[in-house]
């Protein structure tokens, strides 16, 4: 969250994103105190707002059930925003902006569209307004994908709230509309117990998969009494070399079923799990990560050395990075010598053209070795931090001058 002092005369300096967002609209007082201010859009029908923390999002949802309330609910998270329609107390609608939760992402999930020109996809949907029917018109899915991918996109948002534990939300008073409202097959009561359970189990389910980047393999064990769904994925896992990810994408299972069909495969002994191998990422991009790598492993080594919680510092750094550049860290932790994991932020970008992945990781990882320079200057001292961050800085510098000169030859 962004800080914002108030001067001497009483005056606010707002974010210049808070000010395109607000306008010219007249704000008024609602409430205050020696912790907070509360400034409202009288005509913009605004009830609720807060911060994630000590209000979970399981209680919010049961208060809008609860009072039969009819509106929107906009989250705001690290790396993007959730907004969940209700009608009378009940979920009637829901989208998000991160990229696994929108039409495109779940279609995907669905095995309805290719990986390959999901860039093309998005750029087609957004440009009719985050509609989906565009698809459909234009033959790519048929009209009952359509369906099913909303109702499910509708469920992906609810259930993947329920994990957030930081960020803020806000309630408006407002009709939902009516060509985004969808018929889901539980009441909203049903969906916040079962949301709750899915957290549970799922937080069961990782500590025995570990990571969505680790590899199963078949562990040649005869084992009966499968399910379907776990014959099936055991038969992707035999003919396949697939991390998580890419084992769920390839089952077109929704990530939550997947996981514990993986879960159940692994407790009977048929499958078994192996970390993901570092491997190096060829081409441009790998020059890229090499040389911010290098940067980053320097700046490491010695910040580490004076900061013992330093990595704890960068992994909420990662988590917190507005869109798009939260894109491209999802899911990203350092390794143990402060570099990033390639072979994951190749995931991340998968579906953009290649100018575009170049230009964001490039920009990403600019972002990244900015704040450690900072932190150099904070826990090394001025003496100590100069000549370092002086040559690190040279590297966002050299790439950006790197891709121009490859820019430049191509054309």
């Amino acid at each position: 969250m962004s800080k914002i002092n108030i001067d001497g005369s009483g005056r606010l300096e707002l974010p210049v994103s808070v000010v395109k967002e607000i306008g010219a609209a007249s704000l008024e007082l609602v409430c205050h105190s020696n912790a907070h201010l509360l400034f409202s859009n009288v005509e913009s029908g605004f009830q609720l707002a807060g911060v994630l923390g000590e209000i979970a999002m399981v209680d919010v949802l049961s208060f809008l059930n609860m009072f039969r309330k009819t509106g929107s609910l906009v989250v705001s998270l690290a790396g993007g925003q959730k907004e969940v329609g209700f009608l009378r107390g009940e979920i009637v609608a829901a989208e998000s902006s991160f990229p696994e939760e929108d039409i495109c992402g779940v279609l995907l999930e669905m095995g309805k569209l290719d990986q390959d020109a999901m860039s093309k996809y998005r750029q087609l949907v957004n440009s009719c307004g985050g509609s989906g029917r565009v698809l459909v018109e234009k033959g790519v899915i048929a009209p009952k994908d359509l369906w099913l991918a909303t109702r499910q996109q509708v469920e992906t948002v609810v259930f993947n709230i329920f994990s957030a534990a930081q960020g803020s939300f806000f309630f408006l008073e407002k009709e939902p509309e009516k060509d985004k409202m969808v018929r889901l097959a539980m009441t909203t009561q049903n969906m916040i117990m079962e949301g709750l359970r899915r957290v549970d189990e799922r937080a069961l389910y990782m500590r025995v998969i570990r990571s969505m980047n680790a590899l199963p393999k078949v562990s040649g064990k005869t084992v009966t009494n499968l399910s379907t769904e776990e014959e099936r994925l055991l038969a992707l896992i035999d003919g396949a070399d697939l991390d998580v990810r890419g084992l769920l994408r390839r089952s077109k299972m929704a990530e939550f079923e997947g996981l514990r069909a993986l879960y159940e495969l692994i407790n009977k002994g048929a499958v078994s799990i192996e970390e993901a191998p570092v491997t190096a990422v060829a081409g441009d991009l790998g020059e890229i990560l090499l040389v911010f790598n290098g940067a980053l492993t320097a700046l490491y080594r010695r910040i580490s050395s004076k900061n013992s919680g330093f990595l704890g510092e960068i992994t909420s750094f990662l988590q917190q990075m507005p869109s798009p550049f939260s894109y491209v860290f999802k899911d990203v932790s350092l390794r143990d010598d402060g570099t990033v994991d390639g072979r994951k932020v190749l995931t991340n970008l998968s579906g953009l053209e290649e100018q575009d992945k170049k230009r964001l990781l490039a920009e990403a990882l600019s972002e990244l070795i900015y704040m450690e320079c900072m932190a150099a200057q904070r826990d090394l001292g001025q003496a100590e931090s100069a000549r370092l961050v002086k040559k690190v800085q040279e590297v966002p510098r050299r790439v950006k001058k790197l891709l121009l000169k490859k820019q430049f030859s191509e054309g």
